[in-house]
């Protein structure tokens, strides 16, 4: 039975909720989308608030599941985490994953901005993956002369929430879409 409300207004948790294993896609989404790649990071600036017995939890299977890979940290020094290629082919999962969580589950403007952007911009989605190769697997972009996926997604992002602020104080503003979250 679905919940009444989702424990965010992210549209990508509000629709694993109801299709499945909630932690592990929102570990991905932060890995992804927030560029945290260390436990505690993963651990404090999560939305959701995950356990950190059930982050460890999660993270270790998603290890051993090849979707992300564990440096080996000397002593003194943090572990970082890295997608695989598996992991990264989870974006565009994760970009349906929210455009159905914006259409069918209640979900909140602001956290919703980036997924709506992502569904409508396939380009930007595949310009995402191409960056995370590099970032996590260290294979060049084609394109490095163009900008980051994740600094035209941020300027996007920028651009509609000002455009939202500047709808709510007008009169005549067309109402913001609900929308996914923190994609």
């Amino acid at each position: 039975m679905a919940r009444e409300q989702p424990r965010s207004g992210c549209a990508i948790n509000a629709a694993v909720e109801v299709l499945g294993d909630a932690w592990s896609l929102i570990v991905l989404r932060d890995i992804v989308f927030g560029g945290r790649r260390h436990f505690r990071e993963l651990l404090t600036r999560n939305d959701e608030g995950i356990a950190s017995n059930i982050l460890a939890n999660r993270l270790r299977n998603l290890v051993e599941d090849g979707l992300l890979s564990r440096d080996d940290a000397t002593r003194g020094q943090r572990a970082a985490y890295s997608l695989t290629e598996a992991g990264i082919q989870t974006v565009p999962v994760m970009v349906a994953l929210g455009t159905w969580g914006m259409h069918h589950r209640a979900t909140s403007h602001a956290l919703s901005v980036r997924a709506r952007i992502l569904a409508e911009s396939p380009d930007l989605v595949d310009d995402l993956i191409d960056d995370l190769r590099e970032i996590h697997l260290g294979i060049p972009r084609p394109a490095p002369e163009r900008p980051l996926a994740s600094e035209r997604l941020q300027h996007a992002f920028e651009a509609a929430t000002e455009r939202a602020g500047a709808w709510s104080s007008g009169s005549d503003a067309p109402e913001p879409a609900t929308s996914n979250a923190d994609v």
